[in-house]
């Protein structure tokens, strides 16, 4: 950038057209790992014209392969720029400054030391909604420690509770505290946020932990944990695998079935649908006898394959539905019907949810490798073809 156009004063950037929700809103993402793209995916869903910074050593000139590994690159443009450079960082600082949302996963204090902490962007840029995502947080004692998914949903206390009986605690894969706890909280935050600047026309800054959201999304549980409903020996709740009609059961096929027979009338289906109807059984909620029905349900389901029982359940409000893949999820028939899936260049990933009835959420742009949009967006600041092509040749942009 020459230094006539460091000192021009900031343009705001044209919103590209979306739709959505959150159409006319544009968001500035420094490039992460994993939950904080995972945010601002849902974000881009929702229409918001997300500008994704990336480094210039990620710009190869290869296509994205597919949808399968760019899935939280979709709805968004993609421009790469040397944050260790004086003037990719004021590039940065022009983006923001014709933005409403800036989203940042560093650890704290490395959005400051870069010059793009909330104490510069939105002094130059008072309604701007900063978030920040970490794992533990802005301050605290473990605030500057590494860690994972694992950790936080470990500490947060979700994780010593989930299991089978005798074992040691399950991974929920990285469900609970990346993108439970992690995006989707960052992106509720975020709209929350827009929704008071629209009565105030004041940014703010969300501190987003996932070891917070790891703990929000407990709710339910800590009272029963906490209070003595539940027990802490995992498997031996109603909810935990403990209850015989709250379980998987393993068909004749291999596959498995899940059984949330919980209220009486969706008991009574259950025990009907499995011809246990006239069994002389113990009573559902009998915590002695639950040995006697988990040995009894698990004989009677492993008779037939996934899809007999499918069948025999098909019309009957017994809480029982085939355990599928991913893979075979896509396919069943009243997610099909929903769309749940997409397949966009046959990479099935999941439909933006929940559905808008006025302004409904899309994917209309498939992933784009990073740097791909570096020209147009550069151009949204005010560079022209020739500044940008200055950038390039020495590294800036890319």
């Amino acid at each position: 950038m020459t230094d006539a156009a460091a000192h021009e004063p900031p343009s705001t950037p044209p919103i590209v057209a979306r739709t959505g929700p959150l159409a006319g809103v544009r968001v500035v993402e420094l490039v992460g790992l994993g939950p904080a793209p995972f945010g601002a995916m849902v974000l881009a869903d929702y229409g918001a014209d997300v500008v994704a910074v990336d480094r210039p050593a990620k710009v190869t000139g290869a296509p994205v392969a597919s949808a399968r590994m760019g899935v939280f690159n979709r709805n968004r443009r993609s421009v790469a720029v040397d944050l260790k450079s004086a003037e990719g960082l004021e590039i940065v600082r022009r983006l923001v400054d014709g933005a409403d949302v800036f989203v940042e996963g560093f650890r704290p204090g490395v959005a400051e030391r870069l010059g793009l902490g909330p104490d510069v962007l939105c002094e130059r840029n008072p309604g701007l909604v900063y978030a920040r995502m970490t794992g533990w947080g802005q301050d605290g004692p473990w605030a500057d420690r590494a860690g994972h998914d694992i950790n936080y949903v470990a500490m947060a206390g979700p994780l010593a509770h989930i299991g089978r009986v005798g074992q040691p605690p399950t991974v929920p894969l990285n469900l609970v505290g990346d993108f439970g706890g992690g995006g989707l909280l960052m992106a509720l935050g975020v709209c929350a946020a827009l929704v008071e600047k629209a009565r105030s026309g004041l940014g703010q800054v969300l501190d987003v932990a996932m070891v917070d959201g790891a703990s929000l999304i407990s709710a339910p549980m800590v009272p029963a944990y906490v209070g003595g409903t539940f027990s802490d020996e995992r498997g031996t709740n109603m909810l935990d695998s403990g209850a015989p009609w709250y379980d998987v059961y393993e068909t004749a096929d291999g596959g498995w079935v899940s059984v949330g027979a919980i209220e009486p009338q969706f008991y009574v289906e259950l025990l009907d649908g499995l011809g246990l109807a006239d069994d002389d059984l113990p009573p559902q909620h009998d915590r002695s006898g639950w040995p006697v029905l988990r040995e009894r349900f698990a004989a009677v389901i492993a008779g037939r394959t996934r899809a007999e029982w499918e069948a025999v359940f098909e019309h009957r409000d017994a809480c029982v539905a085939p355990v599928l893949t991913y893979r075979e999820a896509a396919g069943h028939p009243h997610l099909a019907a929903r769309r749940t899936y997409l397949s966009p260049d046959g990479a099935v990933q999941p439909a933006p949810a929940p559905r808008f009835s006025r302004t409904p959420a899309a994917v209309d742009r498939p992933p784009v490798p990073p740097g791909h949009d570096t020209d147009a967006v550069l151009a949204d600041v005010g560079l022209t073809a020739e500044q940008v092509a200055d950038l390039r040749r020495r590294g800036v942009v890319a």
